[in-house]
């Protein structure tokens, strides 16, 4: 599948945001006022919101296959005061308040391994199946304001040995005067990784190189890439949000050069519905 050349992806996921009526019901106050931190509970107790997007993304890290893809979306949550336990995607955790101005955030998450069949034009026929993972992450964000229009943060993702560790370090700015969690918000990262984290995505061994004809690569740890994240959230309704994402990440030279790498760089655009309860 072609490219979506990445201007066009940005403006369209940005205009099927504002499909919104103009007036939205009026919600308590998010943990923080950030699209990229949901919250669904309305301050206190229980919030469950489920449904389901669309995708249009690259068919593995570096990939130049595109594909889309139907995946359920959503949260389920529980709230007291500034503590939040969540499930979210592949992700099961707790996120708080340190301070008006700390958001916390620890927990687990799923993380799948490159399989040969991940390239449907045999791109990857050959290579051994790597290992799927489950890994603790921690993370923190500090707003550089009373109001999180600006913030800086950072994660560290780890497990076992074949995963390695993955620290990303962001910063981020969000528009509009929504204070519970909706509107814009737009973010940039950049990420580093030890060399097992970044063999197991773009490494070829000596016998994955002997089975697939690839040329055996070795990769060191270190800087891994950097990317560009646009995310918009919106109630339609008393209970139906919309939740559209766009994102572009460039990768460091040396995997850009390893042979499962096809680009050296991926986008993807995304558009959900969930209806909360």
């Amino acid at each position: 599948m072609k490219k979506m050349p990445y201007m066009l992806m940005l403006a369209t996921i940005t205009g099927a945001s504002f499909v919104a009526r103009a007036e939205e019901p009026t919600r308590r106050e998010a943990l923080v006022p950030l699209p990229s931190v949901l919250d669904f509970t309305d301050g206190q107790g229980w919030g469950i919101a489920l449904g389901g997007g669309v995708e249009y993304e690259a068919a593995y890290d570096g990939s130049d296959e595109y594909e889309i893809e139907l995946d359920p979306a959503g949260a389920i949550q529980w709230r007291t005061g500034n503590n939040l336990l969540f499930w979210e995607g592949t992700e099961l955790g707790w996120r708080g308040l340190a301070n008006d101005r700390l958001l916390l955030q620890a927990g687990a998450r799923y993380e799948s391994g490159l399989e040969p069949d991940d390239s449907d034009d045999g791109r990857l026929d050959g290579i051994e199946k790597r290992d799927s993972h489950l890994v603790g992450f921690l993370e923190a964000r500090q707003a550089l304001d009373g109001d999180w229009r600006n913030w800086i943060g950072g994660r560290v993702m780890g497990g076992e040995s074949g995963f390695g560790w993955l620290g990303v370090l962001a910063a981020g700015h969000r528009f509009g005067a929504a204070r519970d969690g909706t509107g814009t918000e737009v973010f940039v990262f950049s990420t580093f990784g030890t060399d097992d984290f970044i063999n197991k995505d773009f490494g070829v061994s000596a016998e994955d190189a002997a089975n697939s004809g690839l040329a055996e690569t070795d990769l060191d740890g270190g800087y891994r890439s950097t990317g560009l994240t646009l995310i918009d959230r919106r109630w339609i309704t008393d209970a139906i949000m919309i939740i559209g994402q766009a994102g572009i990440e460039w990768y460091n030279s040396d995997i850009g050069d390893s042979p499962i790498a096809r680009n050296d760089y991926e986008g993807e655009i995304g558009l959900s519905v969930v209806y909360a309860f």
